[in-house]
């Protein structure tokens, strides 16, 4: 029998069961992808990050319940802290590569830091069943890798009433919904519908922030801005605008190491 560790690490928090959980599994090298694929179907987070090691890191993939994925900003951060704390205590830097490129995380102190690709983002129409759908009008209306609705309150974000049914025609994997920040605590806040069951809603969401982040600095003229992701669980984050890369910094906590029996 085959054992291999398994971490879960609720990412981007500092309070166990806040933040994002995802589970990690270092591997000595790959398993065949439809064994990976049912182990993050088991595990039913939205993310198990699988990593093998590399001469100039690690080799980083994730995998939500459904499908692998080209980028995911809470399962790096989770693989980092595991790293970090676990594998090369004594390390700073970590470089991963990864579909969506070298991803380089550094640590200061207990705060990781994922240095992520800045993903552009432009202005379309505003399709009728997205109205419909989060029985409220966004202000403005963008596309990127996902669909952006800039909304007028911060608590238009917190209260907001889906009609998932009317948004499942959405054709592309989710929507972000952004306000500015009433907290003076934070700059702008955001939720993100991936419209998958069982999770309608995805608790903290890194890769977002890529093009969050480049939104909001522009409108605030400002290189560094604080974000909070306002789902039941909530999480915080720091964004640093660097040229074409997006600088996302959080914390991590440790809820579980176990082992998986292949």
């Amino acid at each position: 029998m085959k054992k291999i560790t398994l971490y879960q690490v609720d990412a981007f928090t500092q309070t166990l069961f806040s933040g994002n959980p995802a589970a990690v599994c270092p591997l000595d090298e790959w398993l065949p992808d439809e064994v990976m694929q049912k182990i993050a179907q088991e595990n039913n987070l939205s993310e198990t990050a699988f990593m093998v090691p590399w001469d100039k890191g690690y080799h980083l993939r994730w995998f939500t319940p459904h499908e692998e994925v080209a980028l995911c900003g809470h399962a790096t951060l989770a693989t980092a802290w595991i790293i970090f704390h676990y594998l090369e205590p004594h390390r700073q830097e970590i470089h991963f590569q990864s579909l969506s490129g070298i991803l380089t995380v550094t640590r200061a102190d207990e705060r990781i830091t994922l240095n992520f690709p800045r993903l552009d983002y432009n202005s379309c129409p505003i399709p009728d069943y997205v109205v419909e759908g989060l029985n409220v009008k966004p202000v403005e209306f963008y596309r990127s890798q996902r669909y952006v609705a800039v909304l007028k309150t911060e608590a238009q974000i917190k209260n907001i009433s889906l009609n998932v049914s009317v948004l499942a025609q959405i054709d592309c994997p989710g929507i972000i919904v952004t306000a500015r920040s009433t907290d003076p605590q934070y700059d702008f806040v955001s939720r993100y519908f991936t419209l998958k069951i069982p999770r309608i809603e995805d608790p903290v969401t890194g890769s977002a922030h890529c093009v969050l982040a480049p939104y909001w600095g522009q409108r605030l003229n400002k290189t560094r801005l604080l974000a909070r992701q306002l789902s039941a669980r909530g999480g915080d984050m720091v964004c640093e605008l660097r040229g074409d890369r997006v600088w996302l910094s959080g914390y991590g906590v440790l809820y579980m190491k176990g082992e998986i029996n292949l």
